[in-house]
């Protein structure tokens, strides 16, 4: 059976045709979570994009997936214990090219947009300049310690750009995402217009039947769980929820999460999947 939701959701395009959300950007292009690798979605025609924000010492939402920035620059520490000043004297970006030919010396000089560290408010820039509906998937990272503080600077940054309450009669291109309900239990309290994801690495006991956390309306199962249990999909339409699945770069499952009729797939290869999808 495939699930068709309503057309206030603004989130499928067609019966058949998840919407297709760059993971941390077009990752597998480009590193992830750099302008380069955003922009490069936004050329690819991705439906949106999906970052991870994390605070910094002074205050500065950044796009960085790791508690510590060690595996994604040359520089070591936690992000929380550094400045944007730190960060920004860093190269987020070259490990990548290393990784393909660690025997090849790099004879041209780095590209800042795939090698600086990237805000968020950098980011809802190159959205709001590109000139057509981008949604943005944000996740918030757990645990922290600035609890309470990630979410309230994420809504202040969003409600400069005029998206932290969408107007009347429309959906918001913005949601926020979590493996913690009480993160998204503060983003429902202050911003109820902004749609939350409960994102899920397990199934636990008490959900199998298809209920998320109170307040929530979408699930993010892995593809692991997908692939494990793909009768979790039907149960969690079945409650109303729609169901947006992360990280599903293999062909095999693209083809799963059509059959299933998932209302989102999160990819790090954005082309491809809309390509497969016949969008290309």
């Amino acid at each position: 059976m495939t699930y068709a939701h309503p057309a206030r959701d603004g989130l499928r395009l067609g019966r058949h045709s998840p919407a297709v959300v760059a993971h941390r950007g077009a990752s597998e292009d480009a590193p992830e979570h750099t302008l380069a690798a955003y922009r490069k979605a936004i050329e690819d025609g991705a439906d949106g994009l999906e970052c991870d924000v994390r605070l910094t010492a002074d205050g500065h939402l950044v796009c960085v997936h790791d508690r510590r920035i060690n595996r994604t620059s040359n520089g070591r520490g936690a992000v929380s214990a550094l400045e944007l000043a730190d960060l920004a004297a860093l190269d987020f970006g070259s490990w990548k090219g290393r990784a393909a030919d660690p025997e090849e010396p790099d004879q041209q000089t780095p590209d800042p947009d795939s090698t600086a560290v990237l805000t968020l408010e950098r980011l809802l820039e190159l959205v709001a300049d590109s000139g057509r509906r981008i949604e943005l998937a944000i996740e918030t990272k757990h645990p922290t310690r600035w609890a309470g503080q990630v979410e309230e600077r994420l809504l202040a940054l969003l409600g400069r750009f005029g998206l932290a309450e969408p107007p009347p009669g429309q959906v918001s291109p913005v949601r926020v995402m979590s493996f913690s309900a009480r993160s998204l239990q503060r983003i429902q309290a202050a911003a109820p217009g902004i749609p939350t994801v409960y994102l899920m690495q397990f199934v636990s006991p008490r959900l199998r039947d298809g209920r998320l956390p109170g307040g929530v309306r979408i699930a993010g199962p892995s593809v692991r769980i997908v692939r494990s249990h793909p009768g979790y999909v039907a149960r969690l339409h079945r409650a109303g929820h729609r169901v947006h699945v992360w990280t599903v770069n293999e062909p095999e499952d693209v083809e799963l999460c059509l059959r299933l009729g998932v209302d989102a797939i999160i990819t790090n290869r954005p082309r491809a999947v809309l390509t497969q999808l016949g969008r290309r």
